[in-house]
């Protein structure tokens, strides 16, 4: 750990700051209708859409109507990019003649997985999707999926705002405005800042570029494990030349990061140099990872009359952030203590730490630094290989997507998810001084808390059910790469990635199976939309009840007290849930390294 290595985690975390207030501002007025200095360009075109989908934008829905029409355009969405890959070989824009995505089950998963935000990838991009594929099927994705997400943030706070009324807004006015307003132009400016950088962006074939020296490299079945001979040696295949993949990858870059999907355009995601260059394109990405859901917290104070507890809120978040990335940083920081000298050298002049596995150009700290800011939010973007941290340090990125993405959180989803909580802290506080629980002026009763532990018990079923399945039958074991709790963990970051909507791998894991590609994409589903419904019944529930003015026996929700409260529900619940698994894998690895032993 150094100086240096802090001084870049505090620098993104001010910058991170600086903008909660403006951005927070500027969302508030978008979807209050207020005027904003992007009306005179975009409010035509808002129009426009609405006459051609015959959208009436002064319609109020209930947050039964809400919900539905939000279903309704996930599956239609959903069907449409499964189609896609199944036809992209007779689609424009595929100079590489790629195929149809095969098997059914692959395009299934990634049809659930870009729909759902969870954008995780079980194929590698610059090898299987074309570019339309990846442009008008994954890409829009990103715009729609993170649309989505802003506007249930959105209805939310509304139904929390909002006294004795029956709606909590209009879904498609919402959808609208979050990609007109707050995506499409934010990404435009990004992308052209990226390409600035050297991320590509162009629609070339491949190149293809003659080694100096032939490379010897195993044989890979279809598997994806060494194809072995006769006489059990595996083979190998002499490389004379090496494919440079390209293409449009800095217009998907910056929605997969602005809109905290994490869908990499190739296999190595943030690590590959054509979409992480440099230094500067390192921090715009981690930038726009947290910056809207920053912003959401200073939306919340704003459009429910209390600033302080929009602070609060970001206090909590902030709180746990700095929590993970201090562990991680020392964890890798550390390393391998089995590991001596050359084995362990940041450089020439500073040995110690971690390097298998992190990313060389920008050292420990951001490594640790993008592995925990990509799993506080349902961002699956990586710049290193979470499979080749130390024990504790891939803990830190399953312990983040365990606490539901709530640290900041993914757009939309981390403040609908953080909502959750306040309401159980909120709940808790009034059983401990005997009053019934107050929030922001609304009484939190037995319908909002039980929707709330619906969201708090699917989210941790899912997970396991499907991790201990997974964990003692074949058809989940055979995946794994490791053996012991290494092997373990993979299986359940995997499915805790995937209920998470988070998309990031732990690495190692061949999930390309039918079991885990129809698994994953069901607890995908699940993940999403089994806690949105909830969630929304919540709003519409708080919509409707009376204003009630604080009284000596209210718990003040502006408090420090407050967010140390609402920390502790968060990880008591965590713990609760998720520490007899944490136990099994990345722990007990922990204390079997310290006794001499790696896996």
């Amino acid at each position: 750990m150094t100086v240096n290595g802090w001084l870049q985690i505090l620098f993104f975390l001010a910058l991170v700051l600086l903008v909660t207030k403006p951005l927070g501002v500027f969302l508030a007025r978008v979807f209050s209708r207020e005027r904003t200095f992007m009306d005179l360009v975009l409010r035509p075109i808002e129009r426009l859409l609405y006459r051609l989908t015959r959208v009436d934008e002064n319609h109020e829905m209930r947050w039964t109507e809400y919900a539905v029409s939000m279903l309704l355009f996930s599956l239609v969405s959903m069907l449409l990019l499964y189609l896609i890959q199944r036809v992209q070989f007779f689609l424009p824009f595929n100079p590489q003649k790629f195929t149809a995505v095969n098997p059914a089950h692959l395009a299934f998963n990634t049809a659930a997985s870009f729909t759902t935000n969870t954008n995780w990838q079980a194929y590698s991009g610059e090898s299987t999707m074309s570019y339309f594929t990846q442009m008008a099927g994954l890409a829009y994705h990103n715009f729609a999926s993170a649309a989505v997400g802003i506007s249930l943030a959105i209805a939310f706070i509304r139904g929390i705002a909002r006294r004795q009324t029956e709606t909590i807004g209009n879904f498609w006015v919402d959808l609208v405005r979050s990609c007109l307003w707050v995506l499409l132009p934010f990404c435009l400016v990004g992308a052209l800042l990226l390409v600035s950088q050297g991320v590509v962006q162009n629609f070339r074939p491949y190149d293809t570029a003659q080694l100096v020296v032939p490379q010897q490299v195993q044989r890979v079945g279809r598997d994806g494990k060494p194809v072995v001979g006769s006489d059990g040696k595996v083979l190998m295949d002499t490389v004379t030349e090496q494919t440079i993949a390209q293409g449009p990858v800095a217009s998907q870059e910056i929605i997969k990061e602005w809109g905290t999907n994490g869908g990499g355009f190739f296999n190595a995601n943030s690590a590959h140099p054509f979409e992480n260059p440099t230094p500067f394109s390192n921090l715009l990405e981690l930038f726009s990872i947290f910056a809207i859901s920053a912003g959401l917290t200073y939306t919340l104070g704003r459009m429910t009359g209390s600033q302080r507890h929009g602070w609060a809120v970001w206090a909590a978040m902030a709180t746990l952030f700095l929590a993970g990335v201090t562990t991680a940083y020392w964890a890798e920081a550390h390393g391998n203590p089995l590991l001596i000298g050359e084995n362990q050298r940041v450089s020439a002049l500073q040995p110690g730490g971690n390097m298998e596995g992190k990313e060389v150009r920008f050292g420990i700290a951001n490594s640790a630094l993008f592995a925990t800011v990509t799993t506080d939010a349902s961002c699956g973007a990586i710049n290193g290989w979470h499979d080749s941290y130390t024990p504790l340090g891939g803990m830190v990125p399953l312990v983040n997507i365990m606490l539901s993405e709530v640290i900041f959180g993914g757009v939309g989803a981390g403040m609908y998810g953080m909502l959750i909580y306040v309401v159980l802290a909120v709940f808790i506080a009034g059983l401990m001084v005997g009053r019934t629980p107050e929030y922001l002026g609304k009484k939190i009763e037995a319908y909002d808390v039980k929707m709330a532990m619906l969201v708090a018990l699917v989210f941790p079923l899912v997970i396991l059910v499907f991790t201990a399945i997974s964990s003692v039958k074949g058809f989940g074991t055979s995946g794994i790469t490791n053996p012991g709790p290494h092997g373990f963990t993979q299986i359940l970051y995997a499915f805790t990635s995937g209920a998470g909507n988070n998309g990031s791998a732990f690495g190692g894991l061949n999930a390309n199976t039918l079991w885990y590609n129809t698994t994953m994409g069901f607890i995908m589903l699940v993940g999403r939309f089994f806690m949105i419904i909830p969630m929304l019944g919540i709003a519409g529930n708080l919509a409707r009840k009376k204003y009630v003015p604080p009284s000596l026996g209210t718990f003040p929700v502006t408090t420090p007290l407050f967010t140390v409260l609402l920390i502790g529900v968060i990880l008591i619940l965590g713990a609760l849930t998720f520490f007899p698994a944490l136990s099994l894998g990345p722990i007990l690895e922990h204390l079997l390294m310290g006794a001499g032993k790696v896996f």
